[in-house]
């Protein structure tokens, strides 16, 4: 009776996940009486248009998957392998942002982007992703570091290796699940984020996907045109459901292997 309920309570809570999206895809192309491409039309000439807003949301991911790994990987490994005076200090204040609602810091962080130059800029707007990134993403790779087995790095040592040749050769390939996690985290948090670009964006030009989208909602006369908000929302939805199904295993054995290790 337990395998029929599981199957039963899984099929369940997967049909609440999908139909909302399948329903804002068919309200996309029937948005009256008959099927219609016409609010994607209006959605590819909205505004600069959809390929100026989908280059800058390509840009910010970019930025902030790379740098979420490549900080995230370095710091991970130094703290599983490497014993410093205040090791677990720091490591408990890199946690700690995770107890801060972002929203709350940035105003702070747009008066120091602008003492910085990096006001009103992709780059910026991806180094305030990165770093609300970095606390789940270091928990991820020092966890994930941890998993292996010291004999690997002991015998790649013995070889010749030094310290970065033991992270590039042998441990990388063994923490890939995790890397792909935390890739995967900062894609979706880069791609899908609206609060963050509204407050550090202010040119139209630059807006990421998410902020011209809910710009959409105002239509003539104050009315909301809905068709061409659901085809936006289709076309964010999209990359992220294929990039989860493709990533599925990896994402799956990276907590096995990660965050569920002490």
């Amino acid at each position: 009776m337990r395998r029929p309920a599981f199957h039963l309570g899984s099929a369940f809570l997967a049909a609440l996940f999908v139909l909302p999206i399948l329903w804002s895809g068919w309200s996309s192309v029937r948005p009256g009486s008959g099927f219609s491409l016409d609010s994607y039309r209006r959605l590819a000439t909205y505004g600069e248009g959809v390929g100026v807003y989908l280059t800058n949301t390509v840009l910010l991911v970019v930025l902030t998957v790379t740098g979420t790994v490549a900080v995230s990987t370095l710091a991970g490994y130094a703290f599983s392998r490497f014993a410093f005076p205040g090791r677990r200090i720091l490591f408990g204040l890199i946690l700690a942002i995770l107890m801060v609602p972002y929203p709350t810091i940035l105003i702070p962080l747009y008066v120091l982007l602008g003492k910085l130059g990096l006001q009103d800029s992709l780059v910026g707007l991806a180094l305030v992703m990165i770093m609300f990134q970095l606390p789940f993403a270091v928990f991820m790779m020092r966890n994930s570091f941890a998993a292996v087995p010291r004999a690997l790095d002991d015998a790649a040592l013995i070889d010749g290796c030094g310290s970065f040749g033991v992270l590039m050769r042998v441990l990388l390939p063994a923490v890939a699940p995790g890397l792909v996690t935390v890739g995967l985290f900062a894609f979706l948090a880069s791609w899908n984020d609206y609060v963050a670009p509204l407050i550090l964006i202010s040119s139209d030009e630059r807006f990421p996907l998410p902020v011209a989208i809910v710009n959409m909602r105002l239509h003539d006369f104050g009315a909301v045109d809905y068709p061409t908000m659901q085809a936006g929302v289709m076309f964010m939805a999209a990359p992220c459901l294929a990039l989860f199904l493709v990533l599925q295993r990896f994402y799956v054995r990276g907590f096995m292997s990660g965050a569920l290790r002490g």
